[in-house]
């Protein structure tokens, strides 16, 4: 499995968390399951391997991170989604936004770059070209605005 394919089913469970009272863990445990995984597999591609290893990880990982940080992570969308209310953005690109969002502030392992590109190019399946395009705003000016504050922030210690 892709780290694509991985951060594809994380913006899925994502999706699912909007959904549902049960905690991400318990989401995660309910989702990846052989027989679950067989079944939507008919139906959609991105369910014909089950997640293994360091990509199950990363998946967890995401998905957690996206569910104990909801409400910081929609902060930043409101902020950035301008002359948008938040409860008009299709919930798919929320999702997308929030695990790309998740990547930039708390896995400095990926590249900011990647993490915005490879949400552009997911939602590419999902949202037509103006939501896409949407997606890709707010992801570039969350990354320029919000990261040059905190380099900002750091430059200024010990002054």
């Amino acid at each position: 499995m892709t780290r694509s394919t991985a951060r594809e089913l994380a913006i899925h469970c994502s999706f699912s968390l909007g959904f549902t009272t049960i905690t991400p863990e318990e989401l995660l445990e309910e989702r990846f399951n052989r027989e679950l995984f067989e079944e939507w597999a008919t139906e959609c591609t991105l369910y014909e391997e089950l997640p293994k290893g360091k990509q199950k990880e990363y998946i967890k990982q995401l998905v957690c991170g996206v569910g104990n940080h909801g409400p910081e992570l929609d902060e930043y969308i409101a902020k950035y989604a301008s002359n948008w209310k938040f409860e008009r953005i299709p919930r798919t690109a929320t999702a997308i936004m929030r695990v790309a969002m998740y990547e930039v502030l708390y896995m400095p392992q990926v590249p900011n770059k990647v993490a915005i590109n490879e949400a552009v190019e997911i939602a590419k399946s999902y949202e037509d070209e103006k939501t896409v395009a949407f997606i890709n705003g707010i992801l570039g000016t969350f990354v320029k605005n919000e990261l040059a504050e905190e380099n900002d922030n750091a430059s200024h210690v010990g002054d």
